[in-house]
């Protein structure tokens, strides 16, 4: 399982970090693989508000880290904890514009149409601290997180809020926060750690692990936690994968081949791996059974032919699942 925290703090140091950092350091402890992503180090620049993603699902930067990995990050999440500090009753600006430029997921959504498989499992969680004590304090940023994460699709799970924190140390020294992200993560994570823990993997985990974790993803993503990894990763999706998917409204658009070690790595039980037929070696996982689909490999063939790949990948998928 994969977290990603934005700590949305210009203060790289500050209570805003400690508070996220408790937070994942939380979720290591249940075993899932965290990153956090210091907003303020990267480069996001602002939304133009030029309604070029609602027409065509990208956006027109191209150069910025919200092109370059943040995208990604996002679509690989199963588990989003946005981190800010209250400035004028809402996020700073550096974290705001990360939220403004997920409008191109909300209209890969809502205006093209197109299912991140992620969608019905993704959590999302808003963790904020401000100085005042007045009862409105997070009501703006609690309403611009819950549309954030409809945009990068996923579902509000909660808050842990702090009022009257200010000076450097503040929230180190909050008398309940240790119990409170405690009792916060293990809630949470709960249900997503109850699944049954799948891998499909083929050598360039770019056509049809990516198809397979596609669709178990939409299809049982409450029950399963997927993942999917090459022996020798491609640099992207295949974009024949993409336009197949995208033709029965699954988008894959943004998901980056993983190296199998780093899957490994990131999940190290497994209770099912599923070769592809590639004739790479199926990693030895202790206790996990193992499948060898032998499916060709459409790479390169017909669209025709991924097509039809895409198909036979989704009856075996469902019957995975039936049988599971």
């Amino acid at each position: 399982m994969f977290i990603l925290g934005i700590q949305g703090s210009p203060r790289q140091k500050g209570n805003t970090r400690y508070l996220l950092q408790t937070f994942l350091q939380a979720c290591q402890e249940q075993g899932a693989a965290t990153s956090m992503l210091q907003v303020a180090q990267k480069e996001v620049r602002p939304c133009l508000g030029c309604g070029v993603c609602e027409k065509k699902g990208f956006c027109v930067i191209k150069d910025d880290s919200m092109s370059l990995d943040i995208y990604s990050l996002l679509r690989k999440a199963e588990v989003i904890v946005a981190a800010a500090p209250i400035f004028f009753y809402n996020v700073p600006s550096e974290i705001k514009a990360l939220m403004d430029r997920s409008q191109t997921l909300w209209s890969r959504r809502y205006k093209l149409g197109l299912e991140d498989p992620l969608r019905n499992s993704r959590k999302g969680f808003l963790l904020a601290q401000g100085a005042t004590k007045g009862k409105d304090l997070f009501q703006g940023t609690t309403m611009t997180a819950r549309y954030f994460f409809d945009a990068v699709g996923a579902e509000y799970s909660g808050s842990l809020t702090y009022r009257q924190i200010e000076a450097k140390g503040d929230m180190e020294k909050h008398p309940t926060v240790l119990q409170d992200v405690k009792e916060t993560v293990q809630e949470l994570l709960a249900p997503l750690q109850a699944r049954k823990k799948i891998i499909f993997i083929c050598r360039e985990n770019s056509c049809r692990s990516q198809m397979a974790a596609a669709f178990a993803r939409q299809l049982a993503g409450d029950r399963f936690e997927v993942l999917s990894a090459g022996s020798e990763p491609a640099g992207a999706v295949n974009p024949d994968v993409l336009k197949v998917m995208q033709e029965i409204g699954l988008d894959l658009a943004f998901l980056r081949p993983c190296p199998l070690n780093e899957a490994l790595n990131e999940s190290p039980t497994l209770d099912l791996v599923v070769s592809m037929g590639c004739g790479e070696a199926c990693p030895i996982v202790p206790g996990a059974t193992v499948q060898d689909w032998d499916l060709p490999d459409p790479a390169g063939q017909s669209i025709e032919f991924m097509r039809e790949t895409r198909d036979r990948i989704k009856e075996r998928v469902e019957r995975l699942i039936a049988s599971a």
